[in-house]
């Protein structure tokens, strides 16, 4: 893991946000929109020379402080360090836990070790970023977690299984801690990542991190961003779940041929 640039003191800084995944995509979109808000950043990826140059980028547009860290959160070992830097930033007042992947194929034919990973990524690194970041978050009354999702998580995914699961655990995961943590000034909410959607309900990464801190605003729990996800994502729910299971079937199976 290699951080980089100065920190401010606690007392001296700016409110701070981490985002994980920020090389490219919705992380970096997320990374570019905080930085135009004001906020300073600490960009983790595994990737050091995309996150240098998009580091780069932003300290010469905006003026701020960009802290990049390179871990592969997959790794218990650069996970813990990650965890160690949350807990102790009294200026954190934001964590984009974007971080993730998915496979594609029947899931017997699957890499184990490959699809191990996807759950330690998808799933461990942000359940311990998300203890990382809580207790000094509901102790200074300030902060908030943007989990980022997939509509994969809202109903079974055949050929795509472990990506599914992993997303649903995201999804039960922040309703319940928005539960556990109503009262206490803090707010935490799931958006759904529809970058995998087919091309008419599409949303760019920018737009999706437009909606995610609006929603995040308003205290919103789960997001579906865009009128084209939400009907797609009332039909899933309201349709019998094995029709719902038997059409993605069909759909996953062909994907994965």
């Amino acid at each position: 893991m290699a951080p980089r640039a100065s920190r401010q003191s606690a007392a001296a800084a700016k409110p701070r946000a981490l985002v994980t995944g920020a090389s490219s995509g919705i992380g970096a979109a997320f990374a570019r929109r905080l930085a135009r808000d004001g906020r300073e950043l600490i960009l983790v990826a595994r990737t050091l020379d995309r996150l240098e140059e998009l580091a780069t980028e932003l300290r010469e547009r905006d003026g701020h402080t960009v802290t990049v860290v390179a871990a592969d959160l997959t790794k218990p070992a650069e996970l813990h360090k990650v965890e160690e830097q949350v807990a102790s930033d009294t200026a954190l007042d934001l964590l984009v836990n974007n971080a993730g992947f998915g496979t594609i194929g029947r899931f017997a034919t699957l890499d184990p070790d490959r699809e191990e990973e996807e759950v330690r990524l998808n799933v461990i690194a942000l359940q311990r970023l998300t203890r990382a970041a809580l207790p000094g978050m509901v102790e200074r009354k300030r902060g908030g977690i943007i989990n980022v999702s997939s509509m994969a998580g809202l109903q079974p995914g055949p050929c795509n299984a472990t990506y599914s699961a992993t997303k649903a655990f995201v999804n039960s995961f922040t309703e319940a801690l928005h539960e556990e943590l109503r009262g206490t000034g803090f707010q935490q909410r799931a958006g759904i990542d529809t970058s995998d959607l087919p091309a008419f309900a599409w949303m760019s990464a920018e737009a999706v991190v437009d909606a995610s801190l609006a929603g995040l605003g308003r205290g919103d729990v789960v997001l579906v961003p865009g009128f084209g996800n939400r009907v797609l994502a009332a039909v899933a729910g309201s349709a019998p779940r094995p029709l719902v299971r038997r059409i993605l079937g069909i759909a996953g199976n062909r994907i994965a041929k």
